[in-house]
């Protein structure tokens, strides 16, 4: 493990705390990191390692059922007694019972993604005492989404793995961050170090969401092929997918490149052929579409078919150096985030001299 240099140095520590103080508060945790909910990883070993770490776990349900879910967050409560949240897709065709069973056990923070919530998801939520996240494309949705009750947000550049939009997190930030101060916003796309992390807190954000950093944690239960894949891999191997018809809108992935990546063209060009002979609706053919990087992220994550399935990997895969346990990660994370606070001050003091 490096030694931890920066996390004795209180001034730092201090400012550190009091930089991410609001998100701390809402999320109930130690460390204002939210973790990225990928599916088939963010599961209850990666997620309660999270949580156990002081930072914030997320169980990515993706097309789980909402039994699976259910046995999932059973599953993580019997790991950690520290709070963690439950991302749900909202075009999944069992919203409603997901959502319940969110409530049923008892979870206290759930992530509505993949669009813009429902406001009827978002009542129900909050009408049993469940904080809500969404994410936040642009100012005005957020505002939007705020005045209907959200709790915080995720601003999310277009570095992240995964689905992804077109804006950069750092854009995203200056546009987003010094206008919405009333709510708390984790910015999320790109972050391998803890130097963004402190970054971003300055500028005004809540904590971060880091995904693809913890891939390769001990805890993660992807394949060894998978994770050296991501030991292997730079900044430029992940890469976003191509949309081929732009009246039919498909939410961008970045993934590392590989054979699953032309699979796609195929499958998304197949999707589009159903739509335009009435055999789909829109929602239909974009659910096959979804259920296409499911199934293909499972054969990579699970079955180690690194060649034809999916990798689903952020721009900061390429800080991703070796396999080490969530606490070592977060640890590491904190301890450069409160390096470049301290910095920063001495910097400061040196100038005024």
């Amino acid at each position: 493990m490096p030694p931890i240099g920066w996390m004795n140095n209180s001034s730092a520590l201090a400012e550190l705390d009091a930089l991410s103080a609001r998100g701390r508060e809402f999320l109930g945790v130690r460390h204002a990191i939210v973790g990225g909910a990928m599916s088939w990883l963010s599961e209850r070993h990666l997620v309660a390692a999270t949580s156990n770490s002081g930072a914030f776990g997320v169980i990515a349900t993706g097309s789980l059922s909402p039994e699976e879910l259910r046995e999932e967050v059973k599953g993580t409560f019997a790991l950690t007694d520290k709070p963690f949240g439950v991302n749900v897709i909202i075009m999944h065709p069992e919203l409603n019972e997901l959502l319940q069973v969110c409530i049923d056990e008892g979870v206290g923070h759930v992530v509505l993604a993949g669009g813009l919530p429902p406001r009827s998801a978002t009542e129900r939520l909050k009408a049993a005492g469940v904080k809500v996240i969404a994410f936040a494309p642009t100012l005005m949705v957020a505002k939007k989404l705020s005045r209907q009750g959200v709790d915080a947000f995720i601003i999310e550049g277009m570095e992240a793995g995964g689905h992804t939009g077109p804006v950069a997190t750092s854009v995203l930030c200056q546009e987003i961050l010094p206008h919405l101060r009333d709510v708390p916003v984790f910015v999320g796309g790109g972050i391998g170090r803890g130097d963004a992390i402190a970054l971003y807190l300055q500028m005004g954000a809540a904590g971060c969401q880091i995904g693809t950093r913890f891939v390769c944690a001990t805890e993660s239960i992807a394949h060894e092929k998978f994770k050296k894949a991501f030991l292997h891999a730079k900044a430029r191997d992940a890469q976003l997918s191509v949309q081929l018809d732009p009246e039919f809108p498909v939410i961008p992935v970045r993934a590392l490149a590989n054979k699953a990546t032309e699979q796609f063209f195929t499958a998304q060009r197949d999707a589009i052929a159903r739509f335009r002979s009435g055999e789909l609706d829109q929602k239909e053919a974009q659910l096959v579409i979804e259920r296409f990087w499911a199934g293909s992220l499972r054969r990579a994550v699970i079955d180690g078919d690194i060649e034809n399935g999916s990798l689903m990997a952020g721009q900061s895969v390429g800080m991703v150096a070796r396999e080490q346990p969530v606490a070592e990660i977060v640890e590491e994370l904190m301890d450069q985030a409160a390096g470049t606070l301290a910095r920063g001050r001495e910097h400061l003091s040196t100038g005024s001299g």
